[in-house]
């Protein structure tokens, strides 16, 4: 008979699952206190949450949802962690963690409906951001509107160095 204590707590990882747009499944072994919580702080500041879980009571919640199994990460001491918007920005925070921390190891995750591995988290962090991404959408946008504006004002810029040219002859002239 399941205790209250593991009955809540898969309540809380199903709720946790069910809310979160993409899951980062890493091993936390080697690393002390103070690591960790510089690992919570730069997945916060990302937009995501850090927390530690029973490999046992995941394996329930993932279960109990009807999600894919994430059975092969969940194997020795597990971090998960939580992205409810762009799973992008946390997964470059953790990569980050991770190339000044050897110790942390990325074991894989689940990524809107889809289990991925490794090397996706890895090829996920190294793309840009959704404001990268939107910034280089607006530059697309405007730049035939600029082109066009240019192409508008360049017949009076000639004119204007036009007649700059003729006033400074003129003046050479006078002088």
């Amino acid at each position: 008979m399941p205790t209250t204590a593991k009955t809540d707590k898969v309540a809380e990882i199903k709720g946790r699952l069910a809310d979160s747009s993409g899951v980062i499944v890493a091993d936390y072994r080697g690393l002390n206190v103070k690591e960790m919580q510089e690992l919570r702080a730069s997945v916060r500041e990302a937009g995501g949450e850090v927390k530690i879980y029973k490999n046992t009571l995941t394996e329930i919640a993932v279960r109990e949802l009807a999600l894919p199994s994430m059975d092969e990460f969940l194997d020795g001491p597990t971090a998960f962690i939580f992205t409810v918007d762009d799973p992008v920005a946390p997964a470059k925070a953790v990569m980050g963690f991770a190339k000044e921390h050897k110790s942390l190891e990325i074991k894989g995750g689940y990524v809107q409906n889809a289990i991925v591995d490794a090397a996706t988290i890895k090829a996920m962090a190294a793309l840009p951001t959704r404001e990268e991404l939107i910034a280089k959408m607006i530059g697309t946008m405007a730049n035939p509107l600029v082109s066009t504006v240019r192409m508008l004002n360049a017949p009076m810029e000639a004119l204007a160095r036009a007649i700059n040219a003729v006033v400074q002859q003129k003046e050479a002239v006078a002088a």
